[in-house]
């Protein structure tokens, strides 16, 4: 996401782009499945099935950043139009697209900007709707005149150098527009006067440090029909009491509404109280989400303005130089396995006490899984309960982040270099990737209270690296997912894991058996930091290969969705790669039920287990009762030479 500035500049390190007036959309390509959705989840595919018909004729897999558009006559961008597309669907519809998120399963969010497009341009089908949005390098003054010529809404700056950061806004993309304009929350509408029907202004809100304040309201912008649209919109929002804490003077009746459905307006200017001056009514904005919109000041947009001014020209003194082994390990304090907390700000927050360590957790209440009724809270409170269970397989380990900031059926995102500017208490581990060549700055889950700030950041789901900081080149174990398609049953993922289990024990190695809390199980095998990721990696290979020569009608080793059966269970053996995370033991997974990635005895897979049996409501009192049946897969761990001797034979 970008911050706002109000002056456009000229800088080599720089690109320019067009802002487009439309709605901001991911695109993802799977085989011939397409997902088109909004930033806040909403799903685009049904309001515009073209756009999804040529997306399939992306070669290769791919996820995409990009706006959809609908063209006037004149060529140009038409909100309006694309707000009403069911009644104009004989103009131009376009899918702009502007960066490259994943290619073929990988992540590229940390390659440069400039090379994320170069991937991108290839990428993308020569198309009418499908249109790779282009850019100028340095010359963003002449670019924003020309964008004011053609009276488009204005420019996005972006470094050429930079990362793609889900979920961030930053300084390093910019959006500099020509008209000073703004998302709202509509908070409540007045009675009508005169002769106008329906309602008489808009009641406009906005969120400042996690409070809703009252930014004004507007009154012009409507004509009937659109007067009447909205009010109906709204009529299924109406409640009694005002969302705002302090008392709005109108000169008319109010009627309240739940604080949901954003709108976009124009203003001259943001007095110093907060107001909004000469708002007029733009367009509703159901691609935004209501947690999206913060007031921002010209204060604020002055220091936005301040940090770019101190990056423009700004060269780098020296350049990082790092093999691939190389990792800087600083040290933060422990806590206990224990907790307190206290409510504060009338439920809004929670503090967390562990010793004399203290952790905010914010909106507690907030509902993480619909359909069971679990708040953030209660995940936190969850964690807690498990420490001494948990802990063992998250120490020193660093940590990729699967954040689902609004709950298990919105979309969450990956986020590894999370340990920059975080407090002391949290040990954090800089890692060279290779394939990427960057520096990644990964938390280590050390202590629980790092735990419970990680889960303040959405993170329903632990992912821990299979490799401690002690030695991250040597994996503590190996891991064989054993991950089903559409098509497969539970009972065929349980033979596929007895055909490990046999074939293991005929090698001389234990393993141990977790569900996955979602479809599969995984099968562990102690390698107790002797050997490398590459050859615990083959080794994983050479069992999965067996199995799938014993298992040919219902298991595979082809990883790619579009090219497997959708009857046939996936062996993943490359898991064992570096730098790739897996569900931890004990985990929260955010699916539907809350279920637990949860360590089985042997016995216990067998035909009729479900993953679905273990969940947050027992899975305390079951490990109480069996204690930590995981425990052996941070043990010494497995001879590899007599394993392959022994399957030789």
């Amino acid at each position: 996401m970008a911050k706002e500035t109000s002056q456009p500049f000229d800088d080599a390190d720089w690109i320019f782009e067009m802002k487009w007036d439309g709605y901001r959309a991911i695109a993802e390509k799977k085989g011939d499945s397409i997902s088109l959705y909004s930033r806040n989840g909403l799903r685009f595919n049904d309001a515009y099935p073209m756009v999804v018909e040529q997306l399939k004729n992306i070669s290769g897999d791919a996820v995409l950043d990009g706006e959809i558009i609908v063209l006037d006559d004149e060529g140009l961008p038409n909100f309006q139009y694309l707000q009403g597309y069911a009644e104009n669907q004989h103009r131009p519809i376009q899918y702009q697209v502007f960066d490259l998120i994943e290619l073929d399963e990988k992540d590229v969010t940390k390659l440069p900007l400039l090379d994320r497009k170069e991937l991108l341009k290839k990428l993308l089908p020569e198309n009418e709707v499908i249109r790779y949005s282009d850019h100028v390098v340095k010359n963003g003054k002449d670019f924003f005149k020309l964008t004011g010529q053609k009276n488009l809404e204005g420019i996005m700056a972006k470094k050429a150098d930079s990362f793609y950061y889900p979920g961030k806004r930053t300084t390093e993309w910019l959006k500099i527009k020509h008209h000073k304009t703004m998302e709202a929350i509509i908070a409540g509408y007045t009675e009508p006067t005169g002769s106008r029907k329906y309602f008489g202004a808009l009641i406009l809100a906005s969120f400042k440090n996690d409070k809703l304040i009252y930014i004004g309201h507007t009154g012009t912008g409507f004509n009937e029909s659109l007067l009447k649209e909205i009010y109906d919109l709204l009529q299924l929002l109406v409640q009694k009491d005002s969302p705002f804490k302090e008392k709005i003077k109108t000169n008319t009746p109010v009627t309240w509404l739940k604080p949901e459905i954003v709108c976009e307006v124009k203003y001259s200017e943001i007095t110093k109280d907060g107001i909004l001056r000469h708002p007029v009514f733009l367009h509703i904005r159901i691609d935004k989400n209501k947690n999206e919109v913060k007031m921002e000041s010209s204060k604020d947009i002055k220091k936005s303005e301040k940090k770019v001014d101190e990056k423009i020209g700004e060269k780098e003194a020296t350049q990082k130089t790092a093999s691939e082994n190389s990792s800087t390990v600083q040290k933060g304090n422990s806590s206990k396995n224990t907790a307190s907390f206290t409510t504060r700000k009338d439920g809004e927050e929670r503090e967390y006490t562990f010793g004399k360590i203290k952790v905010t957790v914010t909106h507690p209440d907030k509902i993480y899984f619909p359909e069971d009724k679990i708040t953030k809270g209660d995940v936190v409170d969850y964690y807690i309960s498990m420490a001494d269970y948990i802990l063992p397989h998250l120490k020193g380990r660093p940590q990729s982040l699967l954040r689902n900031l609004n709950g298990i059926h919105a979309k969450g995102f990956f986020h590894k270099d999370a340990a920059e500017n975080v407090p002391s208490y949290i040990n954090k581990v800089i890692v060279h990737s290779e394939s990427n060549d960057k520096e990644i700055d990964y938390i280590v889950c050390d202590n629980l209270a790092t735990l419970v700030y990680m889960n303040n950041l959405g993170s329903i789901e632990i992912n821990p690296w299979p490799a401690t900081v002690k030695n991250l080149e040597n994996p503590d174990y190996l891991i064989i997912d054993i991950d089903p398609s559409e098509k497969n049953t539970f009972d065929q993922v349980v033979e596929a894991a007895l055909t490990v289990k046999t074939i293991l024990e005929k090698a001389g190695a234990d393993s141990f058996c977790k569900t996955s809390g979602a479809t599969g199980l995984h099968v562990y095998v102690p390698t107790g930091k002797k050997y490398s990721f590459e050859q615990v990696k083959d080794f994983a290979l050479i069992i999965c290969t067996i199995v799938q020569d014993q298992l040919k009608d219902f298991t595979t080793l082809e990883r790619s969705l579009s090219k497997r059966s959708n009857q046939k269970i996936y062996m993943d053996y490359l898991q064992n790669r570096r730098g790739q995370t897996l569900a931890s033991v004990y985990s929260l997974r955010p699916k539907v039920g809350a279920t637990v990635s949860t360590p089985l005895l042997w016995e216990e897979v067998k035909k009729g287990l479900s993953p679905k049996q273990f969940t947050i409501h027992n899975i305390k009192e079951r490990v109480d009762k069996m204690g930590d049946l995981f425990k052996g897969v941070l043990g010494r761990g497995i001879d590899l030479n007599k394993c392959l001797k022994n399957l030789g034979e």
